[in-house]
């Protein structure tokens, strides 16, 4: 009997590792995209007034009504209270925490697009380790155990994807395998 290892032609028809590599990419490239876009989330506080059986009250009473809102002038790469924690961390220098947090929602996006259609899949994987490396780097200074933990997860997950790299069929830059 021929194992299945042994059979060449088996390995072209195991769609298993495909599929499993596909929703590995999906899973951190929409993680990575939408972790970016949230951090251009913000809220915005409107006043309404309130109804009193069916009609507006002549009281002038009014209720606030907040709305998660996403722009630009609500971006924060690094969330303002872990912002003020690496600032007190003497080994994060203020230079540097300046630019990551500048950079850090637009490379997510950026990684997680490429990643999503399959651009540079490798090199797009090694890049989004190196970004959750740095971003546990600065978890671990604050003792933040639980944030190292899920980056952890997702570090995990991103070796693993490279190590199955090579089952992936459905990439913009497959001829080149980088």
């Amino acid at each position: 009997m021929i194992s299945d290892h042994a059979d060449p032609s088996h390995s072209k028809t195991d769609l298993g590792p495909v599929f499993g590599v596909l929703v590995l990419r999906l899973w951190l490239g929409a993680r990575a995209v939408l972790t970016g876009v949230e951090k251009y989330a913000g809220t915005s506080t409107s006043n309404s007034p309130v109804t009193i059986d069916g009609s507006v009250n002549s009281y002038g009473l009014t209720d606030a009504v907040s709305t998660k809102v996403y722009s630009i002038a609500n971006y924060h790469g690094v969330p303002k209270p872990l912002y003020e924690k690496f600032l007190a961390e003497p080994l994060l220098p203020n230079f540097s925490l300046k630019i990551y947090d500048q950079i850090l929602g637009p490379a997510l996006i950026a990684l997680g697009i490429a990643l999503l259609i399959g651009f540079a899949t490798r090199f797009t994987l090694l890049a989004m380790g190196i970004l959750y490396t740095s971003l546990t780097v600065g978890l671990i200074l604050t003792n933040e155990n639980a944030g190292v933990s899920w980056l952890a997860i997702h570090i995990a997950l991103v070796a693993l994807m490279l190590f199955q790299a090579k089952h992936s069929r459905f990439e913009l830059t497959s001829k080149w395998k980088i």
